[in-house]
């Protein structure tokens, strides 16, 4: 009975009141900026952006003609203007169509020479004990420091000298050779962050170093060597700097064929136009062809 008029005298709880705390005006512009308005913001840039792509595209689309007596814009009123004779001419012109295979030579070695030997590294670097394994690796961050031009002079002597001089083979080697620190230090840092109890574990079921590297790290690993992929494509296919001083002139990659018929730009505008489309289009490709694998790359180290 006496724990029954307790209960009773107490009093009625109380409604809770939650106090909102007041936003300052800095807090409310932030608020309104980071939705609505930031999206449509974000998307006027990338038209933006990407009206040089479409000028180009339109105007490899076009006669010598009409390119010389009106801008690219001008096809939206004369759709008619639209042509893939450009093209036609484009894969007759022998200079380009070898150039373009010169790039491919070039570049897919070079990538893939990049990311098989900057995986190795990258896993020896993470997982491996050897005798100065740390100093080793300092010194391959400090040659991410060491530009380009700097060795120029001297791979191009040494070049000489082994015969190889204005040949693929010295360009794939010079790229190979100078995307190989950013591949290491990139990889070594992503599979650092691999468990050790699962490595641990596939060495308990007997696996060696090389099916461990193979059947976990590499799975494991995608994300960041198909970035690594993208940007070591990226760089090699863009090159023109390397191209020009080691490649053989006869054969050029893309870059530079595109260059010299630059110096003859009032006599054929009408190739120049589709192969710098052309040669815009295949890295955009591959791209996004490994988009996502590119952004989980990225990301990986940003959430744990």
């Amino acid at each position: 009975m006496s724990t029954q008029g307790e209960t009773a005298k107490k009093p009625p709880a109380q409604p809770v009141t939650v106090v909102k705390a007041k936003q300052s005006l800095g807090s409310r512009i932030a608020a309104i900026v980071s939705g609505s308005v930031l999206r449509v913001f974000l998307v006027v840039v990338g038209l933006f952006w990407l009206v040089p792509t479409l000028g180009l595209m339109l105007g490899s689309l076009r006669t010598t003609q009409d390119m010389s007596e009106s801008g690219w814009w001008k096809v939206f009123g004369k759709p008619s203007q639209l042509t893939f004779e450009n093209y036609s001419n484009l894969l007759e012109d022998e200079t380009i169509t070898d150039s373009i295979l010169t790039s491919v030579s070039i570049t897919v070695p070079a990538t893939l020479l990049v990311v098989v030997i900057g995986s190795l590294a990258g896993y020896a670097f993470a997982w491996m004990e050897f005798p100065g394994r740390d100093w080793w690796f300092l010194g391959v961050v400090g040659l991410l420091v060491v530009p380009v031009q700097v060795a120029l002079l001297p791979v191009a002597k040494l070049f000489g000298e082994i015969g190889i001089f204005e040949s693929t083979t010295g360009v794939v080697l010079f790229h190979t050779a100078f995307g190989l620190p950013f591949a290491i230090f990139l990889l070594r840092n992503f599979f650092a962050e691999i468990p050790r109890e699962l490595l641990e574990a596939a060495r308990l079921d007997g696996a060696g170093e090389l099916r461990l590297f193979l059947r976990v790290v590499m799975p494991l690993g995608a994300p960041a060597i198909a970035s690594l992929g993208i940007f070591q494509f990226l760089w090699v296919w863009n090159d023109m700097l390397i191209a020009l001083i080691f490649a053989d002139a006869g054969s050029p990659p893309i870059t530079v064929a595109l260059q010299q018929q630059v110096r003859f730009f009032g006599d054929n505008v009408q190739i120049l136009a589709p192969g710098a489309f052309i040669s815009m289009v295949i890295p955009l490709a591959v791209f996004f062809a490994f988009q996502r694998q590119f952004v989980s790359g990225v990301m990986a180290g940003a959430v744990k």
